[in-house]
Parts: structure tokens; sequence; C-alpha cells
């Protein structure tokens, strides 16, 4: 059960012997980046979803139905309702916890409030927890044996798809970054691992863009990731061409200050050391 309205608006450090091209699998050869900006977005797809849409793969009772308890969540600044059952919420460590302790107001009230979270990528968490995705789904190419996100028919609307605008930077960054981000707080794995494959098909980013949701990826994951952070500094290194031609990626680095490209040094000079070995 998702939101009654839905408005629009994304550790570990590479050390010398964790080389970059190791870790950029999750890339698709086409990936790439754009300097053009995209134009403001229109109107978001809103996830939908009923308990008949619920893959019973996902943890749910053995006799594949939900018990009736309601958790209401109250999402974000403007406190947008959503409600989910209590059995899909307990598939995430984190809402188990918050459903035992200080969270709860009352045996017959269920309520949780995430003033911090974006009540889009919530949509999108909710959406995964009933339906086993979140929109743009994967698709499975059984002829190419590889994958990829559904197609859109508007290729415009397919570009702003990618990207959602995060009131806590003030900005754009790739929805996938901040459903990776997501999942990692609420302790669901195979949705980072979903969200990840996903970005490594996503391509015609603008570098502003990467960047920003760079610095995101890096403020919300652990030092112990070595996923989300290992894909944006292989992303750079792949399209460096572009990026050192970009005036944002030269203010970001003046401004500095960020394990990030302290990060993507090493990285690059891993690059080096693998060139220069096979030579």
């Amino acid at each position: 059960m998702f939101g009654r309205r839905f408005e629009p608006p994304m550790t570990k450090s590479f050390s010398k012997t964790q080389k970059v091209n190791k870790s950029s699998s999750s890339f698709s050869k086409s990936s790439g980046v754009s300097k053009s900006r995209h134009e403001p977005r229109q109107h978001r797809r809103p996830a939908t979803a009923t308990s008949s849409d619920v893959h019973m793969e996902n943890g749910l009772s053995p006799t594949g139905t939900l018990t009736p308890s309601i958790v209401t969540l109250v999402i974000g600044s403007d406190q947008r309702i959503f409600a989910a059952h209590e059995d899909v919420l307990r598939a995430s460590p984190w809402f188990q916890q918050a459903l035992s302790n200080q969270y709860m107001e009352g045996q017959n009230s269920k309520r949780i409030h995430l003033p911090d979270e974006e009540p889009e990528i919530f949509s999108s968490v909710l959406e995964y927890l009933y339906k086993g995705d979140y929109y743009p789904r994967l698709i499975h190419n059984k002829r190419r044996n590889s994958w990829e996100i559904e197609q859109i028919e508007d290729d415009d609307r397919g570009s702003k798809e990618s990207t959602v605008y995060h009131h806590g930077v003030d900005g754009d960054v790739l929805k996938d970054t901040v459903v990776y981000c997501t999942a990692e707080k609420y302790g669901l794995e195979e949705l980072k691992r979903v969200a990840l494959r996903k970005q490594g098909l996503q391509s015609g980013i603008q570098c502003s863009t990467i960047l920003a949701s760079a610095r995101y990826a890096y403020a919300n994951t652990p030092d112990t990731d070595s996923k989300l952070r290992a894909h944006y500094l292989a992303l750079i290194i792949r399209s460096r061409n572009t990026f050192k031609r970009s005036g944002t990626m030269q203010l970001e680095m003046f401004n500095g200050g960020t394990q990030l490209f302290f990060d993507l040094f090493v990285a690059l000079c891993n690059h080096v050391d693998d060139i220069s070995t096979t030579q």
C-alpha cells in the first residue's frame, strides 16, 4: 500500500591493492556521461502496488497471506502519509527494530515518522518490498543474456526518471544512488544489488549530477562499502576525457576536502599501474 498522493519533487576506501578494473563489473560498456543539462522535470510516474502483487518469495507468511496489521508512515518534511502491512516492513531489520521500540505510539496505533526521507524514494522502497523491484524495472534480455532497464516510450521522460530532487542536497542526484543508500540504512541487501545494477545501465547523465551523486554516496555509505563508491570511481575514470574538460569537476577538486577525491587519486594510480604492467 502506498502514499495517498504522489507529487514529483540518489565504505571502504580504495587501497593500492584494490584495482578499479576489478570493481567496475556493474557498469555496461555503453554507460557514459553528458555535459548537457536536463530540462525541468514534469511529472513522475507514481509507484502502485496492491497486496495481490506481493511476491511470496520476499519472506511473507507461509500461507501467502498478510496479517491485517497496518503501519502508518509519515514521510518527509511535507509529512506525506504512506501505509504498509507490518509483515512487509519486517523484511527490513531496521523496521523490525522500529516496530518493537520507541517508534510505536501505543498498542493500537502503529506510526513511524521519517522526516529525512524523500517520498519518491520511500515509494520505491515500498514498491520493492511488495513487488521485488521498483520502477523502472530490470528486464532480463534472454537473447543477449543481459539485464536492461525497461524501455520508456518518451526518451526525455526516461532521462528525468533517472534522477530525483533531494532536499538534503538541494539538487538532483541519481535516483538509484539514493535507493541504494536507503537500502543500506534499512538493511535490504538485495535492494542494494538491484539499485547498483540499475546504476550500471544508466547513460547520458551530466557531470554535475554524477559528482553530486558521488558526494551523496560517500556521505551516506559506511567506510566498509566498496560497491557504490567503486562504481563512481570507475565511472569517472572511464569517462575521464569528459571530466577533465568539466568546469564542475575543476571546481569540485578545487574545493576538495572529501574522501572521494583521495580515493579517486588512488584509483587513477592503480589504473595507470595496470596499464604499465600490461605493456
